[in-house]
């Protein structure tokens, strides 16, 4: 591949036996880079390892297990090292659907538990191993994987929650290790995977369509999402050099389109000095936000 190379580092990919995780593995893998590929299910994982090793020139291996596991994050930092090649980014994909017709009237705890753990434990577990070397050696580039449904338009309880988390965490990461030469964003990928596809997908948002949640032009592009292979470079970027002294930020990748949510801040709506004013009114609130 011509363009950007990436020969002599390595990087590590959770959730990467499949899906978007697969396609960034792939764009690391064809630029020379070496890859820690990861996934829970080992026999798809080691297909996925021995398919990539086959055509690439840099190293390609495997840690099975969910990045939730601290032993697993661990091995998959202690994999990246053992190539010999400079430890130069993590990226998480790791991620799991919400339950068919999941909401906040019908999730169990244990259902809601189980996916902010597959979300936001495996981003923390994963960070927490990696932050530590990349502080260590002064560099290194996280880039984690949230969604566009953080915004709650598209319903559910623990997926969007433990995106949003995602998000946070990942923006903190970011101020926190910004010192130490090391970066963290975040990627909201739209792409055809198996968590968007099916009869079940596509009847869901359409509902979410027909109740006002999601616009038409969101219900288009989530019916017909192009592959992971046009989000992957979004990922390669942001772990690269190219992108040096970018952090903190939260992108968005579907397809042709790549775009960015703006810093969150809040807006002054009013203002009065406490130290000689009394405080707001139920009433007086009510004036100002609606005003």
């Amino acid at each position: 591949m011509t363009g950007l190379r990436l020969d002599g580092r390595s990087f590590a990919v959770t959730g990467s036996s499949r899906g978007i995780g697969a396609a960034v593995a792939d764009d690391l893998a064809a630029r020379g880079a070496d890859v820690v590929l990861n996934g829970r299910d080992e026999a798809a994982l080691r297909h996925r390892v021995a398919e990539l090793a086959a055509r690439s020139d840099g190293r390609i291996s495997g840690v099975a297990g969910s990045a939730h596991e601290p032993t697993v994050a661990e091995s998959l930092l202690e994999e990246a090292i053992r190539g010999g090649s400079t430890v130069s980014g993590l990226i998480t994909c790791a991620g799991v659907p919400e339950p068919a017709g999941s909401s906040i009237l019908t999730v169990s705890h244990a259902e809601f538990g189980a996916l902010m753990d597959a979300h936001l434990g495996t981003v923390f577990a994963a960070c927490r191993v990696f932050a530590r070397h990349f502080v260590a050696a002064g560099s290194g580039a996280i880039v984690t994987t949230s969604s566009f449904a953080w915004k709650g338009d598209y319903g559910g309880t623990g997926y969007p929650a433990g995106k949003g988390a995602v998000t946070s965490l990942t923006m903190a990461i970011a101020a926190e290790l910004a010192e130490h030469g090391v970066r963290a964003n975040v990627v909201c990928p739209g792409a055809r995977t198996r968590l968007s596809s099916g009869e079940d997908y596509e009847d869901k948002i359409r509902e979410l369509g027909r109740r006002g949640m999601l616009d038409e032009l969101s219900v288009a592009g989530a019916l017909d999402p192009a592959g992971p292979e046009y989000v992957a470079p979004l990922y390669t970027y942001l772990v690269s050099d190219l992108a040096a002294g970018i952090t903190g930020g939260v992108f968005a990748g579907s397809g042709g389109f790549i775009g960015r949510f703006p810093t969150p801040e809040a807006q002054i709506l009013a203002y009065r000095d406490f130290h000689d004013s009394p405080p707001w009114t139920p009433e007086e609130i009510d004036g100002v936000v609606r005003a």
